[in-house]
């Protein structure tokens, strides 16, 4: 007997209003076998038995979250954080996010092929979403550091005091720079400071190709938590670079994400318990750097950029999937509800309320750094790959469903820019009139 053909996974999200970063309507999408196939009022696709139906009155129906910057089982300072790639990407899941886009960094002496074959070997057999590697080279020196322990300061504070808001700035200055006269398009991650992003917005409003990722920590809280008198509340926000103490940063970045002077959304999420943070007890050098965000990161700009009335809902759909996946060159694949785009979709509650807690989120740390914040705009259901896999707060995933999704070099969408610069900026050779002249008494003509 030939063997059977397996049955079409069918999915139809109904009544919902469809948001992508251009455009918000009032449709039903019909998905099939993980690929939206239409997308338009009163869908009835042929009735068989498989069909999924997810009522979305009332609500929105939008791309899922892309999550740029993660850190999932990660080895640092003797340990590793919290959350590998099944419980990162579940809550990812939980909190609206269908891909991450995580960081392979390499050991001295690594290569960067071996990081990423280590990193991938680790996400493969986990990951509930899709996702993605960004490979790093990095370096830091301790002399900063060494100062603040001689001057005896070794609690939280130091950690913001020894990296400067104008370092961050100058850095960010001097990549800009390098990049710029080299026609090379450049992403900062992980904007922490007014100054940073300010250089950031200047640079693009001199049409330098560069994009700036703030992330949910810097968006929903500030650095005045590492002079709070609880050591472990302290060290709890410690990640580099640091949180900034003036209070105004999160309006601010969240007003140049909203205008379009920053580009997109992560959350450095790296997770160390109290008791990792403990290593640094007596020395700020020795607390394992990160924060959680992953599955708060949509809650959290959503409160922040428009409840606050700051940006409308497409901007979101743009600074939480849309521009990333452009940027990454993912789209239109991720980042969009359309025919032919994978079926990553978001049914969002923009009235409902949450109240974030270490005791009811889905991480596996046992603190948050939002905790308490009061969020309005939920996921009430996650689909990944045309899979409900979140629904109600009930899971319906298995670790190793997520499939890691390659990116072509060169995404249209920056390298346009780039070419369009490459163009205006040609240099047009001067056509000059031979040189007659003498060079000590000799007569010389220049052909």
């Amino acid at each position: 007997m030939p063997p059977q053909k397996q049955a079409r996974q069918r999915l139809l999200i109904k009544g919902g209003k469809v948001v992508n970063d251009d455009l918000s309507v009032v449709a039903d999408v019909y998905v099939e076998d993980g690929v939206v196939q239409q997308v338009g009022p009163n869908l009835n696709p042929e009735p068989s038995t498989g069909l999924v139906v997810l009522d979305a009155t009332n609500k929105l129906v939008i791309p899922g979250g892309i999550d740029t910057h993660t850190h999932m089982e990660f080895p640092f300072m003797g340990s590793r954080s919290k959350d590998d790639f099944y419980t990162g990407t579940k809550a990812a899941i939980a909190g609206g996010t269908t891909m991450i886009i995580d960081f392979a960094i390499p050991q001295k002496g690594c290569s960067l092929t071996e990081a990423f074959d280590t990193w991938k070997s680790r996400a493969d057999p986990k990951v509930c979403c899709d996702y993605s590697l960004h490979v790093a080279v990095t370096w830091w020196s301790n002399k900063g550091a060494k100062k603040m322990l001689a001057m005896g300061i070794t609690g939280p504070e130091g950690h913001e005091l020894c990296r400067p808001e104008e370092v961050e700035a100058e850095a960010t200055q001097r990549a800009i720079t390098i990049a710029n006269a080299v026609n090379c398009p450049l992403y900062v991650v992980h904007v922490m400071s007014r100054s940073s992003a300010k250089v950031i917005s200047n640079a693009r409003r001199e049409g330098k190709v560069v994009y700036g990722e703030p992330i949910a920590a810097s968006l929903g809280t500030d650095g005045t938590n590492y002079w709070n008198k609880d050591w472990a509340h302290a060290a709890a926000y410690v990640m580099g670079p640091p949180l900034r103490p003036d209070p105004s940063t999160p309006g601010f970045l969240m007003n140049l994400l909203a205008n379009g002077d920053l580009s997109v959304t992560g959350t450095d999420n790296c997770t160390f318990d109290i008791c990792q943070k403990a290593l640094g007890k007596d020395d700020f050098t020795k607390i394992p750097n990160g924060v959680n965000g992953v599955e708060d990161r949509m809650s959290v700009i959503w409160e922040k950029g428009v409840h606050s009335g700051k940006m409308d809902e497409n901007r979101f759909v743009a600074v939480t999937s849309t521009n990333a996946a452009k940027i990454f060159n993912l789209y239109p694949k991720k980042g969009r509800i359309a025919v032919g785009s994978d079926a990553d979709i978001v049914i969002w509650d923009p009235k409902a309320t949450r109240k974030i807690s270490a005791k009811t989120h889905h991480q596996a740390n046992n603190f948050n750094i939002f905790e308490g914040m009061v969020c309005h705009g939920v996921p009430v259901a996650t689909v990944s790959r045309g899979k409900v896999v979140y629904e109600g707060g009930v899971f319906n995933v298995t670790a190793g469903e997520g499939k890691y999704v390659s990116r072509p070099p060169f995404p249209p969408y920056v390298y346009k820019r780039v070419r369009q610069r490459e163009q205006v900026s040609q240099p047009v050779p001067v056509k000059r009139a031979p040189y007659t002249g003498t060079v000590s008494g000799t007569s010389v003509t220049q052909k």
